[in-house]
């Protein structure tokens, strides 16, 4: 199961790719996250590792497996039965900076993962890109 939500920000596509691509400051600014640990130092990189609590979720690690710094990056949770993809996306457009999340449920257990917590996933990502609109465009104003 394929999930997105866009948000149209009016802010630098560097600004919002500066708070999309900080993930340990991640619970500052979303509720849907409640702590955030990254199991290494330094920049997003193809291969790090971050450990994700969020609200009515299992604890996940996340692996990035894309990065296009600046524009995206992907990164994959797995455990028994499915996988699931994140994405984060900026792209500039005429009428503002495009930031879409996309969670994407695999596996043999993810059509019924998917299914179960399709509501809580499309209100999460919702919040995250209104939230992510409201801190870009804060941010962009005072500074």
């Amino acid at each position: 199961m394929r999930f997105d939500h866009s948000s149209t920000i009016q802010a630098s596509p560097e600004r919002v790719w500066e708070v999309f691509s900080d993930v340990e400051r991640w619970p500052d600014w979303t509720p849907t996250v409640d702590s955030v640990e990254r199991l290494d130092a330094g920049r997003i990189h193809i291969g790090a590792r971050t450990r994700i609590r969020q609200p009515k979720l299992p604890v996940a690690v996340w692996e990035v497996t894309e990065l296009k710094d600046g524009e995206y990056f992907e990164w994959v949770s797995k455990a028994p039965g499915i996988k699931t993809t994140g994405g984060h996306r900026v792209i500039s457009t005429p009428e503002g900076t495009v930031a879409t999340a996309t969670i994407i449920q695999e596996g043999p257990l993810g059509w019924l993962f998917g299914r179960l917590y399709a509501g809580l996933t499309r209100r999460y990502i919702a919040t995250e890109t209104a939230k992510l609109k409201e801190v870009s465009e804060s941010r962009e104003s005072a500074g």
